[in-house]
């Protein structure tokens, strides 16, 4: 079964809700954790534990794993085996992008089964140009994984590349999108290569003249909860795309913790929230 595939039907079991399992050092504080692996370690297996099977999807962020060097990457490896022992869905934030053998690299050691980061799909930057995303494109394909295209990001820096018109006089982010459709056209329910795009970005793809409907790829939206965007922003951003919004939120349920009845909580409140946000079945 395709990455799509699967996820769409997590999404529709679940609700469209995927928790970030992103450890800052700060909240690591508020949970009464150390600041290191074990601390890593402790919280990974709490957020884990809560999110099976009253969410879509989790979204470890790399970096946090990475600061801590190997007994970090040796927490991030472990969450991940476990996530698939459960069937929980991963998407590893990783952002990654390079040329040739590099992109390869990066693919191989996050898409290919049995390899000890394997995540279910990953984030990938696509400002090398589309193309240099082929390798990992390629085997997403091949093994049933999924990408998600970096779009329209909701930090604001991100405009002054992303609203880009490039050589062919279309904005940045519309080829994005529009490359992300081709590879996906005539799949069901949905194709695997996703786009991030936040909800935070105003009338963005609207001004742009972006047709996130047409992309047929689930569109990874964080922004929502404690960075402000409202169910108002959803609508307006991603308008009849919705119901392939997978909407991100961190710190809106990660406050919660960490004790396991209010993060539980947490988790299916926001859960219930997205379903309703996006307009998905309740």
């Amino acid at each position: 079964m395709t990455f799509g595939a699967r996820l769409q039907r997590a999404m529709v079991e679940h609700g469209p809700l995927c928790v970030g399992v992103d450890p800052h050092p700060a909240l690591l504080k508020e949970w009464g954790l150390e600041d290191s692996a074990a601390g890593l370690s402790r919280f990974s297996d709490a957020v884990i534990e809560a999110a099976t099977g009253r969410c879509a999807a989790v979204k470890p962020n790399a970096a946090f794993y990475e600061r801590h060097g190997s007994a970090g990457i040796a927490v991030l490896e472990r969450l991940l085996a476990d996530c698939r022992d459960r069937g929980l869905l991963t998407i590893l934030d990783a952002k990654r992008g390079d040329i040739g053998s590099t992109m390869r690299a990066y693919a191989e050691a996050f898409l290919v089964p049995g390899a000890p980061l394997e995540a279910d799909s990953l984030t990938v930057s696509p400002y090398l140009g589309f193309g240099s995303l082929a390798p990992a494109l390629d085997l997403a394909a091949e093994h049933g994984k999924g990408l998600f295209v970096l779009a329209l990001t909701s930090n604001p820096e991100g405009a002054a590349v992303q609203h880009a018109i490039g050589t062919d006089g279309v904005p940045v982010a519309r080829a994005i999108a529009a490359a992300a459709a081709a590879i996906n056209a005539g799949q069901t329910p949905m194709g695997s290569v996703g786009l991030v795009v936040g909800a935070t970005v105003g009338d963005a793809v609207s001004r742009l003249g972006i047709d996130l409907s047409a992309v047929n790829g689930p569109l990874l939206a964080p922004g929502v909860g404690a960075q402000g965007a409202t169910p108002a922003d959803v609508a307006t951003v991603f308008g009849d795309a919705r119901p392939t919004v997978l909407v991100n939120q961190s710190r809106g349920v990660l406050n919660a913790g960490p004790y396991a009845e209010s993060l539980n909580s947490a988790i299916l409140k926001a859960a219930d929230a997205a379903r309703a946000d996006v307009g998905g079945p309740r």
